[in-house]
C-alpha cells in the first residue's frame, strides 16, 4: 500500500483545493511555462472560447518572436508548443471542433518560422508538428469543412512543406477527402506545376536575373519540389502506381532507391513482372549489390512471380558475394531436409577460401561457429592484420574460452602492429592484450609451430624494449 506521503493524485487531493492553489502559485512563481499552463487551464474552465483566445494570443506571440532557439531553450520551448497543442485538442476540440481545426492549422503554420530559428536539435521540434499534423485527421472529421475549403487549405499547406512537417498530411486526410477530393487536389497540384514550368527561366537567362528575380526562382523551385513530393503521396493514397512513376524523371527511375519504391508498388498492384524489369535496370549500377534493400526487393519479386529457383539462386549469389549470414540462413531454410547440410558445407568451404580474412572470420563468428573461426585463423595466421582492432578485439573475446591459441594469435597481431608502427595511442589497449595473452598461456596445451608465451615475451622485449610507453602500461 502506498504511503500517504507518496506523490500521487489521491494524496494531493487530500490537501484540499485552497492549499493546492497556494502551492501552485508558489511553484509557478518565476516559471513562465508553468504560468502559461495554469492560465490556459483557467481560460478553459471559463469556456472553450476563452481557451481559444488564450491559445491565439500565445501563438501570435510565438509567431512574432525572432530570437534563436538554442539547445538550452529547446526543452522549455517544446513543452510550450505541446501545451498549446494539447490545449487545442483537449479544451477546445470537444466543444468547438471548427475553432479547434482553425487553431491547429494556425499552429502548423508556425512550423517553418520556428524551425528556422532552431540552432540545433530541430528534429525534436519537427516531431511536435508531426504530432499536430496527425491531430488534424480527427479534427477535420469532427469539424466537417467543405471539400473545397479542405482542398484549398491542404494545397496551401503542401506548398509550404519546407521541413517535411506535412509529409503525412495526405494520408491523414484521405478518409475525409475521399476519391473525388483526392482527384481534385491532384488536379490542383498538377496545374500548379504547369504554371511553374511556364515561368521557368532558361539557362541563358540566369545571368541576367535581378536579385529579386533570382530569389523568386529559388522559391518557385522549392515549391515545385514540395508539390512533386505531394503528388507522390497522392499517388499512393489513390493506389495509382503509374502516377507515382510519372512523378519521377525517367533517368532517376533506375536509381536503386527509386527502383525499390517503384517495384514494391508494382508488386502491390499485381504487376510483379514490371517490378523485376525495373529492378534489373537498376542492376546496371555496380554498387547495387552493396544494398541489402535492393537485394531483398528482388527476392520478393522473384518469389511473387513464382520463380522460386531463381530466388534461391539469387540468395546464394548474395551469400557468395558478401558472406552474408542472413542470406545463407534464408537459403538453407528453403531447402528440403538433409540438403541443407550439404549446402552448409559448401558455404563453409567458400568462406574458408575467401581472399579476405576478415570477412570469413566475421561470418564464422556470426554463424556461431567458433571452431571454424579458430581453424581459419590457425591456417591463415600470417594474414591477420593487427590494424583492424575493431574486428579483432571482439573476435579474441569470442574465441578465448574454447580456442585460447587462436585468440592469442589475434591478440599478438594487434600488439605487434601497435609496437612496430609506434601507435602510442594504442599502447594502453595492447598492454591489456599482452596481459590477456599471459592469462591464456597456461590453457594452451600445444603451441605447435607458434612461439610459446615466454618466447614471445622475450622476442618483444628484445625487439621493442625501447617502447617505454608500452612497458609502463604493462608494468
Amino acid at each position: 500500500m502506498a504511503s500517504k506521503t507518496t506523490l500521487n493524485a489521491k494524496n494531493l487531493e487530500a490537501l484540499g483545493t485552497e492549499r493546492l492553489a497556494q502551492l501552485l502559485i508558489e511553484i509557478s512563481t518565476g516559471d513562465a511555462a508553468a504560468k502559461r499552463k495554469l492560465r490556459l487551464e483557467l481560460a478553459g474552465a471559463q469556456s472553450p472560447n476563452e481557451a481559444g483566445r488564450a491559445i491565439v494570443k500565445r501563438l501570435t506571440s510565438i509567431a512574432s518572436a525572432k530570437s534563436a532557439i538554442t539547445w538550452k531553450k529547446r526543452k522549455g520551448f517544446i513543452d510550450d508548443l505541446q501545451t498549446q497543442r494539447r490545449g487545442i485538442i483537449e479544451q477546445v476540440g470537444p466543444h468547438d471542433p471548427e475553432q479547434a481545426l482553425f487553431l491547429m492549422w494556425r499552429f502548423m503554420g508556425l512550423a517553418n518560422r520556428i524551425i528556422e530559428r532552431c540552432q540545433s536539435g530541430d528534429g525534436e521540434v519537427i516531431n511536435v508538428f508531426h504530432e499536430a499534423c496527425a491531430d488534424l485527421g480527427p479534427l477535420v472529421a469532427a469539424a466537417k469543412p467543405s471539400v473545397e475549403v479542405l482542398i484549398d487549405t491542404t494545397f496551401d499547406a503542401l506548398c509550404e512543406n519546407t521541413f517535411s512537417q506535412y509529409d503525412n498530411l495526405i494520408s491523414i486526410l484521405t478518409p475525409t477527402l475521399g476519391a473525388k477530393g483526392l482527384k481534385r487536389l491532384r488536379q490542383r497540384l498538377e496545374a500548379f506545376l504547369e504554371q511553374i514550368s511556364a515561368t521557368a527561366i532558361t539557362a541563358d537567362q540566369i545571368g541576367r536575373q535581378t536579385t529579386a528575380e533570382y530569389m523568386q526562382s529559388i522559391s518557385l523551385r522549392r515549391k515545385q519540389r514540395m508539390a512533386q513530393s505531394a503528388l507522390l503521396e497522392l499517388a499512393d493514397a489513390q493506389g495509382d502506381v503509374d502516377a507515382f512513376i510519372a512523378q519521377l524523371d525517367p533517368w532517376t527511375r533506375t536509381l536503386p532507391t527509386n527502383a525499390i519504391q517503384i517495384a514494391r508498388r508494382l508488386v502491390d498492384a499485381d504487376r510483379a513482372a514490371e517490378a523485376l524489369e525495373i529492378l534489373d535496370k537498376a542492376d546496371t549500377f555496380e554498387d547495387d549489390w552493396d544494398r541489402p534493400d535492393w537485394q531483398d526487393a528482388r527476392i520478393t519479386v522473384l518469389e511473387t512471380l513464382g520463380q522460386r529457383d531463381e530466388a534461391q539462386a539469387f540468395r546464394w549469389a548474395c551469400f557468395e558475394r558478401d558472406l552474408s549470414v542472413d542470406y545463407l540462413r534464408a537459403y538453407l531454410a528453403k531447402l528440403p531436409d538433409f540438403e541443407d547440410i550439404e549446402a552448409e558445407e559448401r558455404a563453409v568451404a567458400i568462406a574458408m577460401a575467401d581472399p579476405e580474412l576478415l570477412a570469413p572470420l566475421q561470418f564464422f563468428l556470426d554463424w556461431q561457429s567458433p571452431d571454424r573461426a579458430a581453424e581459419l585463423l590457425l591456417k591463415r595466421h600470417t594474414e591477420i592484420d593487427g590494424n583492424f582492432y575493431e574486428y579483432l578485439t571482439p573476435a579474441a573475446d569470442a574465441l578465448a574460452e574454447r580456442h585460447p591459441l587462436a585468440a592469442t594469435l589475434v591478440l599478438r597481431a594487434m600488439i605487434d602492429f601497435a609496437l612496430i608502427k609506434a601507435r602510442s595511442k594504442r599502447y594502453r589497449h595492447v598492454a591489456a592484450h599482452f596481459a590477456t595473452c599471459a592469462e591464456l598461456a597456461p590453457r594452451i596445451e600445444d603451441f605447435g609451430i607458434f612461439e610459446t608465451h615466454d618466447t614471445y615475451v622475450a622476442t618483444i622485449k628484445d625487439q621493442q624494449g625501447r617502447k617505454s610507453g608500452f612497458w609502463a602500461y604493462v608494468e
